[in-house]
């Protein structure tokens, strides 16, 4: 349906802007944003693999491997901070132009870093970006995306995540042979850049022009993207939540009745990556070398097969979460984790790394990276989406998000320290206790919110973390 003959059925309908017609417009929306899903993906990634080589070339030191690794973490937090701010104030789509800029710079400077200060100073100013990407990409894909297939959309710009960590890791096994570090880091450079093509086409999102108290752009571009429903009604409802989300603030979410709340998703976020999924996205060849196996290709090709496992975890997840419920997802993924860390430390305590210890330690690393995709990841940003109240919903979110980015960046600097004076065993023994409190924290915090009203899930907060009894 063209935007011309949508005019002449309603009248009452103002033209779309220039551009994609409808129907079309928010899928763009949607694929734009799961294309810099799967840059972001990469560039987590494609460290684990550069690394290897990268540290040979610059003599770098455990502690100076880890830096490299969590000063891109540091820049992540920094951008989280501001990328919700700078979303407001510049617009979705601007801030997504940052972030698409900002790889393409950024990503290409790392590849031809002469040394590891220069390289540690252009992955945090990539960190940076990275932060504002997590914030603003999956504001982006929301707003804009026709409302069904708006859960689909968000859904797909994790799963986009995941495929780009998958990817990296086959780049990595195809350049290994010869040690192309500066390839594996910069190649995203260029999808990077070609995203930028479409964002500059399409406009910003309705609710930023509501925001803005642009109405009438607001009414043109909702025509745009979901020519389903009337745009002018759909841009009230719009004004009217963002009336009731005003006021929420930081010293808001630790008072009473909602403190328990943001116990509750700061713990989680801690949680999803103290317990160490980052260990084997970063350092994953050099688990594979101490797990016994050897040659560059081998230990590069199998991280491959770990991530394609998450990659179908996560879709998984996405499929049956609403059918067997948020607790019994996330708390079988947690326990499974938790199971596999034990294994670990058996293998590397116990196992002979020369014969099946190796592929017990393989199929333990894969189950553990999927348990994780299954559960923590697939859950974390639902349950934030539900604890709080419309008014309350970024800022704990950004308070959860800040929560995991620093346990990401303890993960991140320390993991190769803890391996080299601690040894596997204890390293990995020492993840297990935390992903076993983690399920501890889960089981007794995590309420099951499977087909219940967010005014519901309000009142078990309200409640003192209890369902209210019903009215006889």
């Amino acid at each position: 349906m063209s935007v011309a003959t949508r005019s002449t059925q309603s009248p009452s309908s103002p033209p779309g802007p220039e551009g994609p017609p409808p129907r079309r417009t928010g899928r763009l929306f949607a694929l734009t944003g799961a294309v810099v899903g799967v840059i972001y993906g990469y560039d987590t990634g494609s460290i684990s693999g550069a690394l290897v080589f990268l540290s040979k070339d610059f003599h770098l030191s455990d502690t100076e491997k880890g830096l490299v690794n969590s000063i891109l973490v540091l820049g992540s937090i920094l951008g989280a901070l501001i990328g919700g701010k700078l979303a407001d104030a510049l617009g979705r789509k601007a801030a997504m132009l940052i972030v698409a800029g900002s790889y393409t710079v950024f990503v290409a400077l790392s590849a031809l870093a002469p040394n590891v200060v220069v390289l540690d100073a252009v992955r945090f100013l990539l960190g940076v970006a990275i932060g504002i990407s997590i914030v603003a990409a999956p504001l982006y894909i929301a707003e804009a995306s026709p409302a069904r297939i708006r859960g689909a959309s968000v859904a797909a710009y994790q799963v986009a995540t995941v495929a780009g960590i998958a990817l990296t890791y086959f780049v990595n096994w195809g350049l290994s042979d010869g040690g192309h570090w500066r390839l594996m880091l910069g190649l995203s450079a260029v999808p990077a850049a070609l995203v930028l093509i479409p964002l500059f086409r399409l406009p910003d999102t309705p609710r930023w022009y509501v925001l803005k108290g642009r109405t009438d752009k607001a009414v043109e571009v909702m025509a745009l993207t979901d020519p389903d429903v009337d745009p002018r009604a759909e841009t009230e409802a719009v004004r009217a939540a963002l009336s009731e989300e005003s006021g929420g603030s930081l010293r808001s979410l630790l008072r009473k009745p909602y403190a328990r709340a943001t116990l509750f998703v700061l713990g989680l976020g801690f949680f999803c990556q103290i317990t160490g999924i980052n260990a084997v996205t970063y350092y994953s060849p050099q688990i594979f070398e101490e797990m016994g196996f050897t040659g560059d290709g081998q230990n590069f090709l199998l991280p491959s097969f770990v991530q394609l496992a998450s990659l179908a975890a996560t879709v998984l997840a996405i499929l049956i979460i609403d059918r067997l419920g948020r607790r019994v997802v996330l708390l079988s993924g947690i326990a499974t984790m938790t199971a596999m860390l034990g294994v670990l430390t058996a293998v590397f305590g116990f196992g002979d790394l020369k014969g099946s210890g190796t592929w017990i330690g393989f199929g333990a690393i894969l189950l553990f990276t999927a348990a994780f995709n299954f559960g923590f990841g697939s859950l974390i940003w639902v349950y934030a989406s539900e604890a709080f109240p419309a008014q309350l919903r970024s800022t704990g979110a950004s308070a959860m998000l800040t929560a995991d980015l620093v346990a990401n960046l303890l993960i991140a600097q320390f993991f190769p320290s803890l391996m080299s004076w601690a040894g596997a065993a204890t390293t990995f023994a020492g993840l297990g206790v935390l992903a076993l409190g983690a399920l501890v924290f889960a089981a007794c915090t995590a309420p099951e919110t499977k087909g219940r009203q967010l005014e519901e899930i309000q009142g078990f907060w309200l409640n003192g973390g209890r369902w209210p009894t019903p009215a006889p």
